[in-house]
């Protein structure tokens, strides 16, 4: 049977999850535990290691971290990859993870930031846009556009709230960039050619996250050595 891939981010991010709070059972420290799984920090990233803006994307905090965020993903991707494929879904996602990871390394350098929020941010942007371009399927009206406000509002009230230890550079990044991509292009790709462009799109970012995690891998093995 027919997997969309919205399903294979969701089991790739809680196997790893399992993986790190099996790891943390043998470990005297957590942080490393993080480090050694990808996540984010702004120093390292200046130092070479450029994949942790795509690897950070598949690590969580905790079992209420990955819960909020797969159920998130779960909604939303099952929306966008179902509207405008699994090509463009990618795209959109990876995309939105990977500015929102750059506004992280400028506005939160020197904070450890972990989680898929920039990307699932990002797939909110896509359909907030897609309600206002003229060619959006009317089905999907009551899913776009201003019909998203309170879920948005709600978000970044929450967001500026002090203590909650949210990445609001990471979830405006993701947001903004997918607003620009769902209201540039549309739900449908009417040429043979365009289409070719995304499954390239694809191709070239399953290869990238293949490469971030090998030199993940890589380095992590030499710092435990």
């Amino acid at each position: 049977m027919r997997r969309e891939s919205y399903i294979y981010l969701i089991l790739v991010n809680v196997i790893i999850l399992f993986a790190m709070e099996i790891t943390k059972l043998y470990t005297a420290s957590d942080l490393m535990v993080y480090i050694w799984f990808g996540a984010q920090y702004g120093p390292l990233v200046s130092g070479g290691h450029w994949y942790r803006l795509i690897t950070s994307m598949f690590v969580h905090g905790g079992f209420i971290h990955l819960l909020f965020n797969m159920y998130a993903l779960y909604f939303l991707g099952r929306i966008v990859e179902g509207v405008y494929g699994t090509d463009k879904f990618l795209g959109f996602y990876f995309l939105s993870g990977l500015m929102g990871n750059i506004g992280t390394q400028i506005f939160y350098y020197k904070s450890l930031s972990v989680g898929a929020s920039g990307a699932i941010f990002g797939l909110v942007g896509v359909l907030f846009a897609a309600g206002f371009r003229k060619d959006t399927p009317y089905a999907l009206k009551p899913l776009t556009g201003t019909a998203l406000l309170p879920m948005i509002l709600i978000n970044v009230i929450f967001g500026l709230m002090p203590g909650t230890n949210i990445n609001n550079a990471a979830h405006l990044g993701g947001f903004l960039t997918g607003m620009v991509l769902g209201y540039f292009i549309p739900t449908y790709d009417y040429s043979w050619k365009i289409r070719k462009i995304w499954k390239y799109v694809k191709m070239i970012i399953l290869i990238i996250v293949i490469v971030s995690f090998v030199f993940l891998i890589i380095n992590s093995i030499t710092t435990v050595i």
